[in-house]
């Protein structure tokens, strides 16, 4: 069964989406701008999850 997450959760993917685009967007430790889209996408779900959004925990390896 896929994964789901809420419409919330989908909205700070694509704010952090479109802020990598544009150049804006950084990492949080060093401040250097995000260029992976991996990245940007980890960086909204963290941001979602903050927020109380429907998002599943982050797998531990």
């Amino acid at each position: 069964m896929p994964q789901k997450y809420s419409k919330g959760a989908s909205k700070y993917v694509e704010r952090a989406m479109k802020k990598r685009k544009k150049g804006t967007l950084k990492s949080g430790g060093s401040g250097r701008k995000v260029k992976s889209k991996k990245q940007a996408i980890a960086i909204g779900l963290s941001e979602a999850r903050k927020k109380g959004k429907k998002v599943p925990r982050k797998k531990r390896q």
